[in-house]
């Protein structure tokens, strides 16, 4: 694996970031990751977004984790959550330009997963698919999935209290056609532990589902 600190411009901040190329040639995707809430310590260096990296990378996949504003070396302060849909969308942007070919998938961890979530319904470029772990259920007002052509997967621990399975499930069935919806025995919010079951699930997912579907 080879990786390179990066930085992107988002509105006037600028955001920095990790991109990690598989080994052997340049990739012909990418996938974009997203930490989780930065006033719990969430930053791109949590051990969710690596596994979340790593699944891309076994798959061949590039993969560009980033920090939020206000997070590390990235500019600004928390913005409540909006802003940072902002940030996703600009690096969601660079990515595409830095290019890495032609699929650039979007996947996020807990608040991550909530501005996953939004920037994507909010793109006019729908991302080649969308993988939300453990979305924050319990604490978010009315998380939406993006609709039309998208693959997507949702993946939480069955000892998950942040994001219940009952929950997850009526999210899932909240769109036509429904996304993957994957639980994942024994794991909780943290998932410590069960990050290379993450990986190989979300790598799973991606080996098929990391490129748009043809027009």
């Amino acid at each position: 694996m080879k990786e390179e600190r990066v930085t992107f411009k988002s509105g006037d901040l600028t955001l920095e970031g990790m991109i990690a190329y598989p080994d052997g040639a340049g990739p012909h995707r990418a996938a974009v990751v997203c930490h989780p809430h930065p006033l719990y310590g969430g930053s791109m260096d949590n051990n969710v977004v690596e596994a979340l990296r790593d699944a891309a990378l076994q798959e061949g996949i590039g993969a560009l984790r980033f920090n939020f504003r206000g997070v590390g070396a990235s500019g600004g302060s928390h913005g409540g959550g909006e802003p940072e849909t902002d940030d996703v969308l600009a690096v969601l942007e660079a990515a595409r330009g830095l290019h890495i070919g032609s699929g650039v998938s979007l996947a996020g961890y807990s608040f991550g997963a909530a501005r996953a979530a939004a920037a994507a319904a909010r793109t006019q470029e729908l991302p080649a698919s969308l993988v939300l772990v453990s979305p924050p259920l319990r604490s978010s007002n009315g998380l939406r999935l993006p609709a039309g052509r998208i693959h997507q997967l949702l993946i939480a621990g069955d000892r998950d209290q942040a994001c219940p399975v009952e929950a997850l499930d009526a999210l899932a069935t909240s769109i036509t056609p429904s996304p993957d919806c994957i639980i994942i025995e024994g794991a909780d919010h943290s998932w410590w532990g069960y990050e290379d079951e993450l990986r190989d699930t979300v790598g799973g997912f991606l080996r098929w589902h990391a490129l748009p579907d043809p027009a």
